[in-house]
């Protein structure tokens, strides 16, 4: 998935010249969601909008699994879909992949209007923009209310807070049921996709931490065997391994058995995204849990900045349609078109300053959300590989969670070794 694909691209528009262009050509979009999802079905409206106000055909298909597999294939072929409405993060692989083409910011009308943390994320490790983002998301703490009232504990507004309601949870019997199957906290702390690195991020930084850590070069080091890192791995190892606050099996699972552990009363805690509440409201009642900003680490309160990329493909026919796509996804009447309904919505948080979320999701916990990204959102750097990053840190700190035996700053030490390897064949390892 390397430099074949970035060499086939290039001979068909993404490196060398434009590929012919008609401006009759229709826009073909992939969206990385469940296909007959809801995903699917807020992609499918976002483009019937966009085709009823331009005239531009698009057609829209929903891919989930083997999604990057299948792009390959498609550069392979040289011929890539127009528009392809990925992760964010997914930036620096597709730019090395030679895929997307860099994006003229002044040729998107609205562009103007974006937030300064959602343009910067859209910037590669060259300083160029090669996506436009449409929708944002940042964590947030979902507590159990009713398990809350019962211990008399406040909302929690420290880590040490955060501790001592977790261990509430895990050995005051908050349901009543007379079992010790109760737990204070929900981790996915699986190694798979990184989800222990990628739960890990909002403490990291919030402790003052880093996984790498740039120069004033534009250059980073390895920054996990620091001592705020370690103090910071320290803490969260301790949830498991002293207070033993998480929930047994966490360093195996992913979300969707985490995600299950919170709607069925086994955990009492959960740090998570927007996305999640609809299915929460539905599932175990909108009264019996809250949302509440992620308590002060020993630093700030920093939070996981996450959200969705308009990339602009190369070799497009039609780069003007293009274009207009991407301005419509970010124009006041996309994104409130993209907040709407309970379910089949694609814009989690606005990306466009001027739509007030308030007014199109009058309940109060989206608007935390927004303040959340806002004032305290971080996104993860946009290097050529974050992702070779994230699984790295995430195989340690499940190693940690997993494995109490293990010595913290020595584990950590390896890990920086790891890391530096991994910047410098990147490229942009600081000497």
């Amino acid at each position: 998935m390397g430099l074949g694909v970035a060499l086939v691209v290039a001979g068909c528009g993404g490196g060398g010249g434009k590929a012919a262009q008609d401006p009759s050509a229709p826009l073909e979009l992939w969206a990385r969601t469940t296909p007959g999802g809801d995903g699917e079905k807020g992609m499918k409206k976002l483009a019937a909008a966009f085709e009823a106000a331009s005239g531009q055909k698009v057609e829209v298909t929903a891919i989930f699994d083997d999604f990057e597999t299948k792009l390959s294939q498609r550069a392979a072929q040289k011929d890539l879909p127009d528009i392809v409405m990925n992760d964010s993060s997914q930036l620096g692989t597709m730019v090395g992949q030679g895929i997307v083409r860099e994006v003229d910011l002044g040729s998107i009308k609205g562009s103007d209007q974006l937030l300064a943390p959602a343009i910067e994320a859209a910037r590669a490790a060259d300083g160029k923009t090669y996506g436009v983002p449409y929708s944002a998301q940042a964590s947030a703490l979902l507590i159990r209310k009713d398990w809350r009232a019962k211990t008399g504990l406040p909302v929690p507004a420290s880590w040490d807070q955060l501790v001592a309601l977790a261990k509430a949870f895990t050995t005051q019997d908050p349901d009543g049921n007379g079992k010790a199957d109760t737990y204070g906290l929900a981790v996915p702390g699986s190694t798979k996709r990184g989800y222990a690195s990628w739960y890990f991020s909002n403490f990291l930084w919030a402790g003052g931490g880093d996984f790498i850590a740039k120069q004033p070069d534009g250059k980073y080091k390895p920054a996990m065997s620091t001592p705020e890192s370690i103090a910071a791995t320290t803490w969260f190892r301790d949830l498991a391994c002293t207070s033993k606050v998480i929930q047994p099996g966490a360093a195996t699972m992913d979300t969707p058995p985490t995600n299950e552990t919170f709607e069925a009363g086994k955990t009492g805690m959960y740090v998570v995204g927007p996305y999640l509440m609809p299915r929460f409201d539905s599932s175990l009642g909108k009264d019996k849990y809250e949302v509440v900003p992620m308590p002060k680490g020993p630093k700030d309160s920093t939070v996981l900045a996450e959200g969705g990329s308009v990339y602009l493909m190369a070799g497009s026919k039609n780069e003007a349609a293009q274009n207009a796509f991407a301005a419509y996804a970010i124009s006041a009447e996309g994104q409130k078109l993209g907040m709407e309904g309970e379910k089949a919505f694609i814009v989690q948080l606005p990306v466009n300053k001027t739509v007030d979320i308030s007014a199109v999701r009058p309940d109060p916990r989206w608007k935390l959300y927004a303040d959340a990204y806002r004032e305290h959102g971080r996104y993860a750097p946009s290097i050529p590989n974050w992702t070779v990053v994230r699984q790295s840190t995430a195989d340690t700190v499940n190693a940690l969670i997993a494995d109490c035996g293990l010595d913290t700053g020595a584990e950590l030490k390896k890990l920086d070794q790891k890391l530096g390897e991994a910047l410098g064949q990147q490229g942009i390892g600081a000497s």
